[in-house]
């Protein structure tokens, strides 16, 4: 019993973290790291500060990642209910839910898409729009069905990297090559780039490895030797070593963010949140280094802390942002039912079944 309380205090760390990586980096996300220190001081943004109207803000970043909880988690109930599913495309629906809180049209609602709404987009607050990625915006404009993907575009922006931790979580049990494919899978939904795929799968298996128990050094080499197999590898796996090599090296770290990049691309952004997660020496230290460059701020501060927060636990979080953290006890919940669904007795014959209760919540239509 021991076991299955960390490893849940893993996947509610791992949301947190990325969810506190977030909103510590949005205020600065479009600021030079020079920008950010006049603003902040010499030491940078290091608490949160004000963005879209409040301290502890989350951005599309977040409200993405929760939506792919959100799908994978139906893909379960679907199964049981209709026996048989797509992860990847029952999660192609929950984006175009996001799509909708965006006040986007989506091409693929249906005459009961309101009865399918479920739990999670009854929350207002997921209904604002939070500097969202142009490449998910268009692709999930244009989608005309659930399988409709990968996108036709050759984007490998970061937006496919930042929300595939629930890929990591929700497989965390097979071997890693698993949560590798889906979560490139869900990556291509919206970036058709395979360095953006390649990018996302390594990240999913990342933490895969983490939310198991095994080390981040370990996760991270059998991320590679799992990216190093797959065409068109290059980018993603010079980014990855380029990582391991800078943490071990005494590049200050100013310097080696920036040998790694901004973070706009998705090896960029995996590259910073490795490296930050790999010389922190707590997760404060290490979502504080993340966001404090001149790139995509929010992103790599969300990965850095899906990291931290796989690895570490909640309650290596510092109490005062979960405090401030917009919708904090929603993504409390949508990480313990990420961890919990695999438990669930969705057998409709059974008396004492989970199933009407896990429809109600997450339909899987």
């Amino acid at each position: 019993m021991t076991d299955q309380i960390e490893v849940r205090d893993r996947f509610v760390g791992c949301l947190l973290g990325g969810a506190a990586g977030d909103a510590l980096g949005a205020p600065v996300e479009f600021l030079s790291l020079a920008e950010i220190r006049r603003t902040y001081g010499k030491g940078g943004i290091r608490g949160f500060a004000p963005a879209y109207g409040r301290k502890g803000a989350i951005t599309d970043d977040t409200q993405m990642t929760l939506f792919t909880a959100d799908g994978l988690i139906r893909s379960l109930v679907r199964l049981a209910g209709k026996g048989i599913t797509s992860e990847s495309g029952v999660t192609a629906h929950a984006y175009q839910r996001w799509l909708t809180t965006q006040g986007e049209p989506s091409l693929c609602a249906t005459a009961h898409e309101e009865s399918c709404d479920g739990w999670l987009m009854g929350h207002r607050e997921l209904h604002h729009r939070r500097a969202p990625g142009n490449t998910c915006l268009s692709a999930l404009r244009r989608m005309t069905s659930f399988g409709d993907f990968p996108a036709r575009n050759d984007s490998k922006g970061c937006g496919g990297v930042m929300r595939v931790a629930p890929a990591g979580l929700f497989l965390s049990r097979a071997e890693p090559e698993y949560a590798f494919g889906l979560g490139a899978e869900l990556a291509s939904i919206t970036h058709g780039h395979p360095t953006s795929s390649l990018s996302s799968g390594a990240f999913a298996a990342i933490v895969a490895g983490l939310a198991a128990g095994r080390a981040l050094d370990e996760s991270v080499a059998a991320a590679r030797r799992l990216v190093e197999t797959r065409p068109g590898h290059g980018e993603t796996l010079a980014a990855l070593e380029s990582a391991v090599a800078l943490a071990a090296s005494d590049v200050p770290s100013d310097e080696a963010i920036a040998r790694l990049g901004r973070g706009w691309v998705a090896e960029e952004a995996l590259a910073i949140g490795v490296y930050c997660a790999m010389v922190a020496k707590d997760v404060r230290g290490g979502i504080v280094l993340a966001v404090n460059h001149g790139g995509d701020s929010d992103s790599t501060g969300s990965i850095a802390g899906n990291l931290l927060g796989a690895m570490h636990g909640v309650d290596a979080i510092p109490p005062e942002w979960l405090e401030a953290l917009e919708l904090r006890e929603v993504i409390s919940e949508v990480a313990g039912d990420l961890f919990d669904c695999r438990n669930w007795d969705l057998d409709m014959m059974s008396d004492e079944s989970d199933f009407d209760r896990a429809f109600e919540k997450y339909p899987g239509w």
